[in-house]
């Protein structure tokens, strides 16, 4: 942050609950999540919102999880106007037959796993998420869903990274 600049901790710190929910719920779609990162203000400084969210999401149940997992498009169905579109720019340069493949993946891994193929996308080209879907559909289901966590997390921190620059 340069000097001057509000941070993050400091922005959700100075908002209303519902308001600092609605935020939170910007970065995570967990309403567990959002709300026990609510109620866990005042946060000392960015690097402890960022801990603290981390602490927080490891500590959910994977019901939470699946939550926020669905609260993403698939990886070639950017939303306009969310951060998923800007995540997701590396799609911009897919071929028509990689963007299918990559429909086409998403759909054998919902069926194989039950969510939404969560990956961290941004600085990825399309090519690197259709390698990253190809690979982790060979995962099991229980190591997939920590996989997709793990992938939750790193979007996560992004966001809260983002939340006073959008």
């Amino acid at each position: 942050m340069s000097s001057g600049a509000l941070g993050p901790a400091e922005l959700l710190n100075g908002l209303a609950p519902e308001a600092a929910e609605r935020e939170l719920l910007r970065c995570c779609g967990s309403t567990r999540w959002a709300r026990r990162m609510t109620a866990a203000r005042l946060f000392a400084s960015d690097g402890a919102l960022l801990a603290t969210a981390d602490k927080t999401w490891w500590e959910l149940d994977p019901g939470d999880w699946l939550e926020a997992f669905a609260a993403h498009p698939r990886i070639g169905e950017r939303r306009g106007g969310d951060w998923s579109a800007e995540e997701q720019s590396g799609m911009d340069e897919a071929s028509k037959r990689l963007a299918a493949e990559i429909r086409d993946g998403n759909r054998t891994y919902e069926e194989k796993f039950g969510h939404v193929f969560l990956v961290c996308a941004t600085g990825l080209s399309a090519a690197e998420m259709a390698g990253a879907l190809v690979r982790r559909l060979d995962n099991d289901p229980e190591t997939e869903l920590r996989t997709a966590a793990a992938e939750q997390a790193k979007i996560t921190r992004l966001r809260l990274e983002k939340l006073t620059t959008t």
